[in-house]
């Protein structure tokens, strides 16, 4: 399981600069019988538009990538076809309990409401569930938001690797950057071809707790 966050986390007001409606995790799940094959798919899509000018040096970011780069990756994904979930909370329904409680208390929270359902859906007690976890971009949390991550993850009955990395060092963070940015973009009405016909497939949920924006 890769998992990735969006959104910023402070409750800035609609319009504010860099605000964001939601902050949300999504995972891209992968099978690990076939997952070596789907690791070197990525190197070597990598490998092939570096050869074609296209620099890579950090691997594939959405919100980065020129849209032919988003082409190509979209249609690897859906071929290699990992499982997506994602959940998003809607900052301006959080209750001011929530909020008095800090930013590091969402991250927690929206990561807490997401893995301990999807956890318990995609693997038995009986197996060992690897989950790497994209590095939040802020330093000086860190640390702080390993610390939720590793609690949240003690409290699901499941046997749990975590591994706290940052996505340029993972194609699977990059694959769930790309299921995530997809499934937002729809969330928010911005719909594309990419999401239909290779997000949509095999994307299991959408959970929105604190509802959507009208």
């Amino acid at each position: 399981m890769y998992a990735d966050e969006t959104g910023n986390l402070d409750y800035s007001p609609d319009g504010k600069d860099g605000a964001t409606d939601y902050f949300g995790f999504g995972t891209a799940v992968f099978r690990d019988e076939t997952h070596g094959e789907h690791l070197y798919g990525g190197l070597r899509l990598r490998a092939r538009l570096e050869s074609t000018g296209v620099l890579l040096p950090k691997g594939f970011h959405a919100v980065n990538d020129a849209k032919q780069t988003k082409g190509d990756m979209f249609n690897l994904i859906r071929q290699q076809a990992p499982r997506f979930d994602t959940t998003f909370l809607y900052k301006s329904n959080a209750y001011s309990s929530v909020k008095a409680k800090g930013e590091m208390y969402l991250y927690k929270m929206a990561w807490y409401l997401h893995f301990k359902e999807i956890a318990l859906r995609v693997c038995s007690p009986q197996d060992e569930l690897c989950v790497i976890v994209g590095t939040i971009a802020t330093a000086a949390r860190r640390n702080l938001a390993k610390a939720a991550l590793e609690d949240v993850c003690q409290q699901v009955n499941r046997v749990i690797t975590l591994c706290y990395w940052d996505a340029a060092t993972s194609w699977g963070l990059q694959v769930a950057d790309y299921g995530l940015w997809a499934v937002q973009r729809h969330l928010n009405g911005k719909n594309s071809q990419w999401f239909t016909d290779c997000v949509n497939p095999t994307l299991q949920s959408c959970y929105t707790p604190w509802g959507r924006k009208s």
